[in-house]
Order: C-alpha cells, then structure tokens, then sequence
C-alpha cells in the first residue's frame, strides 16, 4: 500500500499546512506580544487578524473533506488534526484576550519563556504536518515527535513553576491570581494541542505505512 494511499489531489495536504502555519503566526504574534506589551493592542489585532483568516482555512477544509468522495487521509484523522490546529490559534488569542480582559499591567517575566516554548512547539508540530505530504517513515520523524514532546514536558515546568510562585507569594493578591491562571492555562492549552498534532500525525504515519 502506498503511503496516505493514492489520492492526487493536494489540496487537503495544502490546507492543513495553512492551519498550521496560521498557528505557528499566532504563536509568533504573542510571543512578540509578550517582548513588547506597550504596544500589546497592535500585537492583539495582529493575532485577531490570523485567527479570522485561519478560521476561513478550517471552514473551506471542513467543506473540502465533506465533498470528496475519497480522501488521501482517513476523514476522522483530517478532523482530528483540523480541529487541534484550530484550538492552537484559538487558545492563542484567547490567552491574549484574557490579558485585555483583566487590564493587566505588566507582564511577568516566565511568561515570556513559555510564549518562547509555545513558538519553538507550533513550529516542530508544523513540521510534523508536512511530513504528512513527503510521505518520511516513522522512523525518521521519531526525532520530531520527541521534539515536541521534550518541549511540551519544558512547558509544562514553566507552567507549574509559575502557579506555584504565584500560589506561594507572602505579597499574592487573589485576583492577580486568577488572572494570570487563566492567561497561563490558555498558552499550556495551546502547547498541549501541539502534542495532539504530532500524536495524530504519528498514528496516521503508523496507519498507512
């Protein structure tokens, strides 16, 4: 059996790239948020913008795998990855809103770290992508998922770090609290659906191999 079967068209290929580019944009737009928070509205438009265009690109996926008879993936794993990539950018600007929302006036500085990690997963979950169009072997993307993966496990340090520090502050104020738990969740939410990604892309791999 050929890899990812015999399909032709590209087109899927190609649309499930665009998502994940749109994300791996988004992740760079807050971190460049997080390096740069007096101009923080310009940085939220900019990520707005990204989020509308790549809902666009989920819309007309969703529409191109409904009207295909034959897919050159299984239609649930399309969902699978569409739907996670879309959460990646979502969880992005909502981590951004949440920021507005509260009026928080300074940044802490461990966020900055985690916006870091954020970029370097989005862009390793994007390689894993497109992989799925060069057809590479299990073998030979491991290195990659183990990527995502190292830096997933990093971010997730940084994300109980900070919880704790703001937990056992003597000078914590609750409501500071709950903010940053919230802006934190969101870009922990974000890197998790990385790891989606590349655990769907490596079952698919698997599948078709």
């Amino acid at each position: 059996m050929k890899l990812f079967g015999s399909a032709r068209d590209t087109s899927l290929y190609e649309l499930l790239e665009q998502q994940a580019e749109a994300a791996h944009r988004a992740a760079e737009a807050f971190h460049a948020l997080t390096r740069d928070y007096a101009n923080a509205t310009e940085h939220a438009a900019k990520i707005d913008d990204i989020e509308h265009d790549a809902d666009a690109v989920t819309h007309q996926l969703a529409n191109k795998v409904d009207s295909t008879f034959v897919t050159p993936l299984d239609k649930e794993d399309i969902h699978a990855l569409s739907t996670a990539l879309d959460d990646i950018t979502d969880a992005i600007q909502d981590a951004t809103h949440t920021l507005a929302l509260y009026q928080i006036p300074t940044l802490r500085a461990d966020v900055e770290q985690m916006a870091w990690l954020l970029v370097q997963t989005v862009q390793a979950a994007q390689e894993a992508v497109a992989c799925l169009r060069s057809k590479r072997g299990r073998e030979s993307m491991q290195p990659l998922f183990r990527r995502v993966h190292d830096l997933e496990e990093q971010s997730d340090r940084v994300y109980r770090n900070a919880i704790s520090e703001m937990y056992h502050a003597t000078d914590r104020d609750p409501f500071m609290f709950i903010a940053w738990k919230e802006v934190y969740d969101r870009v922990e939410a974000a890197v998790d659906k990385c790891e989606d990604v590349a655990n769907t892309v490596e079952s698919v791999v698997v599948k078709y191999a």
